[in-house]
């Protein structure tokens, strides 16, 4: 069965209850903590400084997303978003100084 005529209720149910978005928070923090591990250990691939603010904004937007789709209010979202633009500004500017 089908809500929408493409995916399965279920699939459908587990987006709208907002565990997908949970799920790639996760998945997201825990590339971030595994690159600056490897970085740390080796010396290789790429420094925790050039994508953490890049990072930390998809973070934040996946937050706001979360927020929309839990219904947690405006004053939410608009924090989240507020703090993805802040370290999406963030990252431009290291960006522009090299």
């Amino acid at each position: 069965m089908t809500t929408d005529g493409l995916a399965p209720a279920w699939l459908s149910a587990w987006f709208a209850s907002g565990h997908a978005i949970d799920l790639l928070i996760a998945i997201t923090a825990v590339e971030g903590l595994l690159l600056a591990l490897h970085h740390r250990r080796t010396g290789l691939g790429v420094r925790p400084r050039d994508f953490a603010a890049n990072l930390v904004s998809g973070l934040c937007l996946m937050a706001a997303l979360r927020c929309a789709i839990a219904d947690s209010g405006a004053l939410w979202i608009a924090a989240w978003l507020a703090a993805a633009g802040l370290a999406h500004a963030s990252d431009l500017i290291a960006r522009w100084r090299h």
